[in-house]
Protein backbone atom coordinates (compact mmCIF):
# COMPACT_ATOMS: atom_id res chain seq x y z
CA UNK A 1 0.00 0.00 0.00
CA UNK A 2 1.30 3.56 -0.71
CA UNK A 3 2.05 5.64 2.33
CA UNK A 4 -0.09 8.62 3.29
CA UNK A 5 1.86 11.12 1.36
CA UNK A 6 2.34 9.39 -1.54
CA UNK A 7 -1.26 8.89 -1.47
CA UNK A 8 -1.47 13.03 -0.29
CA UNK A 9 0.55 13.36 -3.78
CA UNK A 10 -2.38 11.99 -5.99
CA UNK A 11 -4.49 15.30 -5.12
CA UNK A 12 -1.65 17.53 -6.87
CA UNK A 13 -2.06 19.88 -9.01
CA UNK A 14 -4.15 23.27 -9.58
CA UNK A 15 -7.96 22.50 -8.67
CA UNK A 16 -10.66 25.48 -9.84
CA UNK A 17 -13.57 24.94 -8.66
CA UNK A 18 -16.56 26.64 -5.98
CA UNK A 19 -17.20 26.07 -2.49
CA UNK A 20 -21.34 25.94 -2.05
CA UNK A 21 -22.80 26.74 1.49
CA UNK A 22 -25.92 24.48 2.05
CA UNK A 23 -28.36 24.67 4.66
CA UNK A 24 -28.86 21.15 6.36
CA UNK A 25 -32.33 21.29 4.89
CA UNK A 26 -30.35 21.47 1.24
CA UNK A 27 -31.07 25.10 0.62
CA UNK A 28 -28.30 26.58 -1.48
CA UNK A 29 -27.37 29.30 0.68
CA UNK A 30 -23.79 31.06 -1.19
CA UNK A 31 -21.70 30.05 -3.96
CA UNK A 32 -17.95 31.23 -4.18
CA UNK A 33 -15.21 30.55 -7.03
CA UNK A 34 -11.89 29.18 -5.72
CA UNK A 35 -8.74 27.88 -7.03
CA UNK A 36 -6.94 25.54 -4.70
CA UNK A 37 -3.40 24.80 -5.94
CA UNK A 38 -1.28 21.75 -4.06
CA UNK A 39 2.11 21.70 -5.30
CA UNK A 40 4.81 19.29 -3.78
CA UNK A 41 8.56 20.79 -3.46
CA UNK A 42 10.85 19.12 -6.15
CA UNK A 43 11.99 16.38 -3.75
CA UNK A 44 8.46 15.61 -2.99
CA UNK A 45 8.82 15.91 0.30
CA UNK A 46 6.90 19.49 1.26
CA UNK A 47 3.77 20.11 0.30
CA UNK A 48 2.59 24.27 -0.46
CA UNK A 49 -1.28 24.74 -0.63
CA UNK A 50 -2.97 27.85 -1.70
CA UNK A 51 -6.84 28.30 -1.36
CA UNK A 52 -8.08 31.43 -2.80
CA UNK A 53 -11.27 32.57 -2.49
CA UNK A 54 -12.21 34.56 -5.85
CA UNK A 55 -15.03 36.64 -3.76
CA UNK A 56 -14.39 40.88 -3.15
CA UNK A 57 -12.13 41.03 -1.78
CA UNK A 58 -10.27 38.02 -2.50
CA UNK A 59 -9.05 35.82 0.17
CA UNK A 60 -6.45 33.40 0.06
CA UNK A 61 -4.82 30.86 2.25
CA UNK A 62 -1.21 29.73 2.59
CA UNK A 63 0.15 26.40 3.77
CA UNK A 64 3.16 24.84 3.50
CA UNK A 65 3.35 21.24 5.75
CA UNK A 66 5.65 18.19 5.54
CA UNK A 67 3.66 16.03 7.69
CA UNK A 68 0.37 15.08 8.06
CA UNK A 69 -2.28 15.99 10.89
CA UNK A 70 -3.32 13.23 13.26
CA UNK A 71 -6.91 14.00 12.14
CA UNK A 72 -6.25 13.26 7.99
CA UNK A 73 -6.31 10.10 6.50
CA UNK A 74 -5.65 8.99 2.74
CA UNK A 75 -6.80 6.13 0.49
CA UNK A 76 -4.45 4.94 -2.46
CA UNK A 77 -6.93 6.85 -4.55
CA UNK A 78 -6.32 10.17 -3.14
CA UNK A 79 -9.64 10.05 -1.62
CA UNK A 80 -9.38 11.36 2.16
CA UNK A 81 -10.96 12.75 5.12
CA UNK A 82 -9.68 15.32 7.66
CA UNK A 83 -11.55 16.74 10.71
CA UNK A 84 -12.01 16.40 15.12
CA UNK A 85 -10.50 13.36 16.52
CA UNK A 86 -13.08 13.31 19.35
CA UNK A 87 -16.35 14.76 18.94
CA UNK A 88 -17.35 16.75 22.46
CA UNK A 89 -20.76 18.04 23.56
CA UNK A 90 -20.84 22.25 24.07
CA UNK A 91 -18.04 22.74 20.77
CA UNK A 92 -18.08 22.99 17.17
CA UNK A 93 -17.53 19.93 15.69
CA UNK A 94 -16.72 18.93 11.87
CA UNK A 95 -14.90 16.97 9.30
CA UNK A 96 -14.20 17.00 5.64
CA UNK A 97 -14.62 14.20 3.26
CA UNK A 98 -12.62 14.23 -0.18
CA UNK A 99 -13.46 12.25 -3.68
CA UNK A 100 -11.26 12.03 -6.69
CA UNK A 101 -12.04 10.65 -10.03
CA UNK A 102 -9.96 7.32 -10.69
CA UNK A 103 -9.41 6.58 -14.39
CA UNK A 104 -9.37 2.73 -14.56
CA UNK A 105 -5.45 2.04 -14.94
CA UNK A 106 -5.91 3.63 -10.99
CA UNK A 107 -4.26 7.05 -12.04
CA UNK A 108 -6.16 9.93 -11.19
CA UNK A 109 -8.59 11.85 -13.02
CA UNK A 110 -9.23 15.59 -13.49
CA UNK A 111 -12.32 16.03 -10.82
CA UNK A 112 -12.91 16.38 -7.13
CA UNK A 113 -15.93 16.27 -5.30
CA UNK A 114 -15.23 17.35 -1.23
CA UNK A 115 -17.83 17.37 1.48
CA UNK A 116 -17.41 19.48 5.03
CA UNK A 117 -20.27 18.58 7.59
CA UNK A 118 -20.25 21.24 10.39
CA UNK A 119 -22.14 21.20 13.53
CA UNK A 120 -22.82 23.49 16.09
CA UNK A 121 -22.04 24.07 20.18
CA UNK A 122 -25.53 22.13 20.46
CA UNK A 123 -24.13 19.28 18.51
CA UNK A 124 -27.27 19.95 15.58
CA UNK A 125 -26.46 19.92 11.99
CA UNK A 126 -25.53 23.40 11.30
CA UNK A 127 -24.24 23.81 7.71
CA UNK A 128 -23.27 21.76 4.68
CA UNK A 129 -20.31 22.95 2.59
CA UNK A 130 -20.33 21.35 -0.98
CA UNK A 131 -16.79 21.75 -3.09
CA UNK A 132 -16.93 21.07 -6.69
CA UNK A 133 -13.62 20.74 -8.63
CA UNK A 134 -11.66 20.22 -11.68
CA UNK A 135 -7.88 20.02 -12.69
CA UNK A 136 -7.17 23.97 -14.47
CA UNK A 137 -7.22 24.00 -17.87
CA UNK A 138 -9.71 20.78 -18.58
CA UNK A 139 -13.08 21.44 -19.19
CA UNK A 140 -15.32 20.84 -16.00
CA UNK A 141 -17.81 18.40 -16.54
CA UNK A 142 -20.67 17.93 -13.50
CA UNK A 143 -23.30 15.32 -12.88
CA UNK A 144 -26.65 16.55 -12.66
CA UNK A 145 -28.23 17.59 -9.39
CA UNK A 146 -28.81 13.85 -7.62
CA UNK A 147 -32.03 12.56 -7.09
CA UNK A 148 -33.75 9.59 -5.75
CA UNK A 149 -34.64 8.35 -9.11
CA UNK A 150 -30.94 7.80 -10.12
CA UNK A 151 -30.43 5.72 -6.75
CA UNK A 152 -33.01 3.26 -7.08
CA UNK A 153 -32.18 -0.07 -8.28
CA UNK A 154 -29.18 -2.45 -7.20
CA UNK A 155 -25.47 -1.91 -6.68
CA UNK A 156 -22.89 -3.91 -5.90
CA UNK A 157 -20.12 -2.61 -3.54
CA UNK A 158 -16.01 -2.85 -2.69
CA UNK A 159 -15.71 -1.17 0.73
CA UNK A 160 -11.59 -0.93 1.86
CA UNK A 161 -11.41 0.59 5.63
CA UNK A 162 -8.40 2.58 6.94
CA UNK A 163 -7.76 3.35 10.79
CA UNK A 164 -5.89 6.10 12.40
CA UNK A 165 -4.13 3.34 14.36
CA UNK A 166 -2.95 2.39 11.58
CA UNK A 167 -4.16 -1.00 11.77
CA UNK A 168 -4.38 -3.21 8.40
CA UNK A 169 -6.78 -2.30 5.83
CA UNK A 170 -9.72 -4.19 5.64
CA UNK A 171 -11.89 -5.02 2.51
CA UNK A 172 -15.29 -6.34 1.89
CA UNK A 173 -17.80 -6.86 -0.70
CA UNK A 174 -21.36 -4.91 -0.66
CA UNK A 175 -25.17 -5.32 -2.36
CA UNK A 176 -27.29 -2.45 -1.85
CA UNK A 177 -30.85 -2.24 -2.81
CA UNK A 178 -33.08 0.68 -3.09
CA UNK A 179 -36.82 0.95 -3.88
CA UNK A 180 -39.76 3.65 -3.78
CA UNK A 181 -42.74 2.13 -0.84
CA UNK A 182 -45.32 4.59 -2.42
CA UNK A 183 -44.65 8.34 -3.80
CA UNK A 184 -42.84 9.41 -0.20
CA UNK A 185 -40.81 6.48 1.46
CA UNK A 186 -37.47 4.99 0.18
CA UNK A 187 -36.42 1.70 1.02
CA UNK A 188 -33.23 0.37 1.63
CA UNK A 189 -31.51 -3.10 1.85
CA UNK A 190 -28.16 -3.41 2.54
CA UNK A 191 -25.88 -7.10 2.63
CA UNK A 192 -22.21 -7.58 3.74
CA UNK A 193 -20.08 -9.76 2.03
CA UNK A 194 -20.76 -13.56 1.99
CA UNK A 195 -21.83 -13.62 5.49
CA UNK A 196 -25.77 -13.05 5.06
CA UNK A 197 -25.80 -10.08 7.68
CA UNK A 198 -28.38 -7.56 6.39
CA UNK A 199 -30.02 -4.78 6.88
CA UNK A 200 -33.11 -3.11 6.20
CA UNK A 201 -33.93 0.83 6.80
CA UNK A 202 -36.35 3.12 5.09
CA UNK A 203 -36.37 6.46 4.63
CA UNK A 204 -39.12 9.61 4.32
CA UNK A 205 -38.79 11.48 1.20
CA UNK A 206 -38.95 15.21 1.48
CA UNK A 207 -37.96 17.43 -1.78
CA UNK A 208 -33.81 16.84 -1.78
CA UNK A 209 -33.76 15.36 2.11
CA UNK A 210 -33.85 11.96 2.93
CA UNK A 211 -34.74 10.83 6.47
CA UNK A 212 -33.65 7.74 7.90
CA UNK A 213 -35.90 8.21 11.04
CA UNK A 214 -35.80 4.62 12.26
CA UNK A 215 -33.25 5.49 15.18
CA UNK A 216 -32.66 8.14 17.47
CA UNK A 217 -31.05 10.31 16.20
CA UNK A 218 -32.66 10.71 12.86
CA UNK A 219 -30.38 9.85 9.99
CA UNK A 220 -30.78 12.78 6.86
CA UNK A 221 -29.27 11.98 3.65
CA UNK A 222 -29.41 16.07 1.20
CA UNK A 223 -29.15 14.91 -2.30
CA UNK A 224 -26.98 18.00 -3.68
CA UNK A 225 -25.63 19.56 -7.25
CA UNK A 226 -23.09 17.46 -9.36
CA UNK A 227 -24.42 14.03 -7.92
CA UNK A 228 -23.01 14.50 -4.19
CA UNK A 229 -25.24 14.07 -1.58
CA UNK A 230 -24.24 14.46 2.58
CA UNK A 231 -25.02 12.02 4.89
CA UNK A 232 -24.78 12.49 8.89
CA UNK A 233 -27.06 12.58 11.98
CA UNK A 234 -29.23 15.75 12.28
CA UNK A 235 -27.87 16.18 15.64
CA UNK A 236 -25.13 14.33 17.74
CA UNK A 237 -26.32 12.46 20.81
CA UNK A 238 -23.32 11.81 23.13
CA UNK A 239 -22.47 8.28 24.05
CA UNK A 240 -23.61 7.16 20.52
CA UNK A 241 -21.83 6.33 17.81
CA UNK A 242 -22.52 8.15 14.48
CA UNK A 243 -21.51 8.74 11.11
CA UNK A 244 -20.73 11.22 8.60
CA UNK A 245 -20.43 10.31 4.55
CA UNK A 246 -20.43 12.31 1.83
CA UNK A 247 -21.64 10.27 -1.65
CA UNK A 248 -20.73 10.80 -5.41
CA UNK A 249 -22.63 9.54 -8.34
CA UNK A 250 -20.18 10.14 -11.14
CA UNK A 251 -21.65 8.21 -13.76
CA UNK A 252 -25.15 6.90 -14.10
CA UNK A 253 -23.52 3.32 -12.94
CA UNK A 254 -21.12 4.41 -10.93
CA UNK A 255 -21.11 5.16 -7.83
CA UNK A 256 -18.56 6.60 -4.60
CA UNK A 257 -19.10 6.79 -0.80
CA UNK A 258 -16.54 7.96 2.00
CA UNK A 259 -17.62 7.11 5.41
CA UNK A 260 -15.81 8.78 8.53
CA UNK A 261 -17.06 6.53 11.41
CA UNK A 262 -17.34 7.61 15.24
CA UNK A 263 -17.87 5.17 18.24
CA UNK A 264 -20.08 5.26 21.47
CA UNK A 265 -17.16 7.70 23.06
CA UNK A 266 -17.23 9.97 20.42
CA UNK A 267 -13.63 8.40 19.04
CA UNK A 268 -12.61 8.68 15.70
CA UNK A 269 -12.11 5.10 14.76
CA UNK A 270 -12.16 4.69 10.98
CA UNK A 271 -12.57 5.71 7.29
CA UNK A 272 -14.14 3.55 4.39
CA UNK A 273 -14.51 4.31 0.91
CA UNK A 274 -17.22 2.55 -1.10
CA UNK A 275 -17.05 2.06 -4.85
CA UNK A 276 -20.55 0.57 -6.32
CA UNK A 277 -21.70 -0.15 -9.61
CA UNK A 278 -25.26 -0.83 -10.74
CA UNK A 279 -26.12 -3.45 -11.55
CA UNK A 280 -30.25 -3.80 -12.37
CA UNK A 281 -32.33 -1.20 -12.50
CA UNK A 282 -35.22 -1.06 -9.42
CA UNK A 283 -38.38 -3.16 -10.43
CA UNK A 284 -41.44 -0.69 -11.98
Amino acid sequence: MRSQWDCLLQNSGIWAGSFTQVSPQGTQLEDTPTIVSLTPSSDQRTMRQVVRRLKQPPEELVLEYSTLARGVLFLENGAFSQGALQYGPFSEFGAELGLIETHPDGTPGDRRLRIVHLFNKASELAQITLIREHREGTTPTSPPPLTVEALLGEWHGEAITVYPDWRTPTTMTSTLRLHRDGQNRLVQQLAFGTSGRSLTSSATINGAVLTFDQGTPPVQVVLLPGGASATSPTQIVSRQSFFLEAGWLLHPTLRQRLIRTYDSTGEWVSLTLVTERKVADSPA
